[in-house]
């Protein structure tokens, strides 16, 4: 029994081991040759440098990407190249910093954004890699669509000029989002089209169709709806939201401590989203953040929770409601005075706020090492700090013996002490006054009492 037991376990091993060998073989490490054969194939390529953390960090994640793409049949190979190695390739393909995730199209290169989860990466692989524009046949087809994803972009009409807009933008625009074409047929009965060709968003349980003279360009349009109304926000996630040009607007509250206005407020945010788009969502992002830890390093400052702030991430100024938010009249004129310029703005991206952000950060590193490691913290600032003041003490305690402020306050200078020696006689031990007493030798202070 102990033999089978024994036998299985290592039957296990082995096979853990030869899977882990196979998913490392679909990750293929890339050179300089890379650059003449990647035409031929569609490729997601980690750029890397050996010493990155983050690098390291990614490494077990893209090992799985690999074996997921492959297992399910995906055209898109899995590549791993290092950028310090390959400085040159590197900078062609417009690598800044590690690590830097890119799907390789023909000409065309993506960069990678989302978060680095196995699920995340996988997902825009196959989507980028895909045609720009997908087609959707049936009713059916598109009701399936339509629940696998929170906002959908659609195309309706034939061929046209606003067709080939939209194939452009898709072909720009994909890393965030999926671009579909239908015909009217297609679509349910309860959408109404005044006119068509037509660029139509499915979001929030509805639909917004696109205005040409109301809503600018389609590019600017598509990024400015490709979130939903009212959505939770993290770190990553207002990073996002900054790209589309808009405000934020952030109901801040704590998930542990889920209090009466609380919810209120969250409430409120969500009715201006909906009640009042037309209003405000050319010009508003809204959403939910829990907790204040992102937002205090963000604004260097501290948000009481539950608040309502909102963040113009282009210029890094926030605003916060001079009065406290009761009802929803309240939160919209707090949201008009940020639009007309009345609400004072706080933060910004000046000279004396770079400084303030340098110190702020270089604070909170030195703190984050000495929480999580006081011996290494004291062993990494306090060491250089008492070697600088040992210096210093020294620097500053050291004496000249020609030091002429030391030698006027005992009365005279180096000129003065020459001439004293000249006028003074050569005494011997014999030499003695009139009253029979010896001659002592004088200090030159004590002959100038004389």
């Amino acid at each position: 029994m102990r033999f089978c037991i024994g036998t299985m376990a290592l039957l296990r091993a082995v096979f853990s081991s030869l899977l882990f060998s196979s998913s490392f073989a679909l990750v293929q490490d890339l050179d300089d040759t890379f650059k003449d054969s990647r035409m031929e194939d569609v490729w997601l390529v980690d750029f890397y440098a050996p010493w990155c953390g983050y690098c390291k960090k990614l490494e077990p994640i893209w090992q799985e990407v690999g074996a997921e793409l492959s297992r399910s049949g995906s055209p898109v190979r899995v590549g791993k190249m290092d950028a310090t190695a390959y400085s040159g390739m590197a900078s062609e393909f417009g690598v800044r910093g590690y690590p830097t995730i890119k799907l390789l199209k023909g000409e065309l290169a993506y960069n990678y954004k989302g978060p680095r989860t196995k699920d995340d990466i996988i997902e825009f692989a196959n989507r980028v890699a895909g045609p720009a524009v997908r087609s959707l046949p049936s009713r059916q087809m598109f009701e399936h669509v339509l629940k696998r994803h929170s906002v959908l972009f659609v195309y309706v009409g034939g061929e046209s000029p606003l067709k080939e807009k939209y194939i452009e933008v898709a072909s720009e625009l994909i890393v965030y989002t999926y671009f579909f074409s239908a015909s009217e047929d297609v679509l349910p009965e309860s959408v109404a089209l005044h006119e068509l060709p037509s660029v139509v968003v499915f979001k929030d349980g509805t639909y917004f169709t696109y205005d040409e003279y109301e809503d600018g360009s389609l590019s600017s349009w598509v990024n400015r709806e490709r979130f939903q109304s009212y959505l939770p926000i993290d770190g990553f996630t207002l990073y996002e939201l900054g790209e589309t040009g808009k405000l934020v607007a952030i109901a801040v509250t704590d998930e542990k401590d889920q209090t009466e206005r609380s919810g209120r407020l969250k409430g409120l945010i969500q009715r201006a989203a909906t009640e009042h788009r037309d209003q405000f969502n050319r010009d508003f992002q809204f959403g939910h953040m829990e907790g204040n830890d992102y937002i205090n390093s963000l604004i260097m400052g501290e948000v009481s929770v539950p608040s309502i702030i909102i963040l113009n991430t282009s210029n890094e100024q926030y605003f916060l409601p001079t009065e406290s938010i009761e009802d929803l009249e309240q939160l919209l004129r707090f949201f008009s005075s940020v639009l007309d310029g009345s609400a004072p703005a706080f933060g910004g991206d000046g000279f004396f706020q770079r400084i303030k952000r340098v110190a702020y950060d270089a604070r909170s590193t030195i703190m984050s090492v000495f929480r999580s490691s006081p011996l290494l913290g004291c062993f990494l600032f306090g060491l250089p700090l008492g070697v600088i003041s040992l210096m210093c003490y020294g620097i500053c305690t050291a004496e000249s013996d020609d030091d002429p402020e030391l030698m006027k306050r005992d009365g005279f200078t180096d000129e003065e002490e020459e001439a004293e020696e000249e006028e003074q006689p050569r005494l011997t031990a014999g030499d003695q006054d009139e009253d029979g007493e010896k001659l002592q030798q004088k200090s030159p202070t004590e002959k100038k009492v004389d």
